[in-house]
């Protein structure tokens, strides 16, 4: 028995070795030495000639072959972010098609994250979901409305005083070109000031024009107003049941990873924002106290138009604090404005190296070289209020990307449901 297994064990080596030899003659093109056949002819040698390279896994022909590595890898690349730039390019003509939704949308988001906390008291204290939404968005409305218009009647009062000392102001300014290190003399001031008072003529009618289309517009400001409004009041309220429906469009895979990305981005959403609404509040209140020191007019108004400033990082609150140095240099003089500015500049170093990293940290830490890049991007692509929105937008992006390209796997929710095929 054990002779016969192993002539058996023999036997189907040399078939298995026969069947071996004949597939790879077949495939080198050739007959095999153990079937009879036709022989293929022989091929001729070429001097200098090697063996034809091997196939790479990325190549689809043998011509990809020829083509330098490196060089196929820039093209994969290249034509992969064409595709991109050209859908987001398609994106942002969408959305500048649509802005007049767009821009209230964000608007509402910004401010759903602020009022966000206020309606979690309400609910805590036991009031109805959309009781507490209305009393915060009414109470929110009716802040807005009597600061403004504490501002306008402070500007009304102002303006008399002003326009008097304005003149002063002037002849002095003047003054300085002469007697100050410029030198300038009589004929020079003059023909100065006709230049600008020409460009200023020859520019009234483009003036007059984008007047007459902001005045065309007051109807999209209104219906504006009225979308952020109703969609605020929405957001507040079922926000989260929003969220919830927009998580199940996706594949089952995804919505634990992309729930978790959405809310950390939340999160930090409201972060920067009520840490900004803080910072203005501190910059508005810092540079309003040096104007009031100084019996400078329009004192809250000015302070105001600081606060406001300071949602555009960096260069907001500083522009709109240079608006109070020319209020100071044409009401006291050229001394009280210098300190004033130096006020304005004491006050964003404060911020800057003190208060945006105490009070945002790290959750929402963006370098400035990108906040510069997101504000003037935003700038180009949408005014003003692209500049207000780049720098939440960027934080918000940032978060999202590091939780979506995180390793880990999100926390299961304490209310999921496993359903197994079996019984356990």
């Amino acid at each position: 028995m054990r002779g016969r297994l192993r002539r058996a064990y023999e036997s189907g080596r040399e078939t298995a070795r026969t069947r071996r030899a004949t597939a790879e003659a077949e495939d080198a093109g050739v007959a095999s030495p153990a079937t009879p056949g036709p022989t293929a002819p022989p091929e001729a040698m070429v001097v200098g000639a090697g063996s034809p390279a091997a196939l790479h896994s990325s190549t689809v022909s043998r011509d990809d072959t020829e083509v330098p590595h490196a060089l196929r890898i820039t093209a994969a690349w290249c034509w992969r972010l064409i595709v991109i730039g050209i859908v987001t390019w398609a994106l942002i003509k969408i959305i500048g098609t649509i802005s007049i939704v767009i821009i209230p949308l964000t608007v509402a988001l910004l401010l759903s994250a602020l009022l966000a906390p206020a309606v979690g008291w309400l609910l805590r204290a036991r009031l109805p979901r959309s009781l507490a939404t209305g009393v915060v968005l009414v109470g929110g409305l009716a802040a807005v409305v009597g600061t403004l218009t504490l501002v306008v009647n402070e500007f009304i009062k102002g303006v008399p005083e002003l326009s008097e000392k304005s003149s002063e102001g002037i002849r002095q300014i003047q003054d300085w070109f002469k007697t100050g290190p410029l030198h300038l003399s009589d004929s020079q001031l003059d023909r100065y000031i006709n230049e600008a008072q020409n460009w200023i003529n020859g520019n009234t009618e483009r003036f007059t024009s984008g007047a007459l289309s902001t005045a065309a517009t007051l109807a999209e400001v209104l219906t504006g107003t009225v979308l952020v409004l109703f969609a605020t009041f929405f957001f507040l309220r079922d926000g989260n049941s929003i969220w919830r429906f927009l998580v199940r469009l996706l594949p089952v895979a995804a919505r634990w990873k992309v729930d978790d990305a959405g809310r950390a981005s939340w999160a930090t959403l409201g972060a920067y924002v009520r840490a900004t609404v803080l910072v203005a509040f501190i910059d508005a209140v810092g540079i309003g106290i040096f104007l009031m020191l100084f019996d400078i007019p329009f004192a809250f108004p000015l302070a105001a138009l600081v606060f406001l400033g300071a949602f555009i990082p960096i260069v907001g609150a500083f522009l709109s604090g240079v608006v109070a140095v020319l209020v100071a240099l044409v009401d006291s003089g050229p001394v009280t404005a210098l300190i004033i500015l130096g006020a304005v500049v004491g006050v964003q170093q404060v911020e800057g190296h003190v208060l945006q990293p105490l009070i945002m940290g790290r959750a929402v830490a963006i370098h400035p070289l990108a906040v510069i890049i997101g504000i003037a991007a935003g700038v180009v692509l949408a005014g003003i209020a692209g500049a207000l929105v780049a720098v939440p937008l960027i934080a918000v992006v940032n978060t999202a990307v590091r939780r979506l390209a995180a390793r880990t796997v999100p926390d299961t929710p304490p209310d999921a449901v496993v359903v197994a095929s079996q019984a356990p």
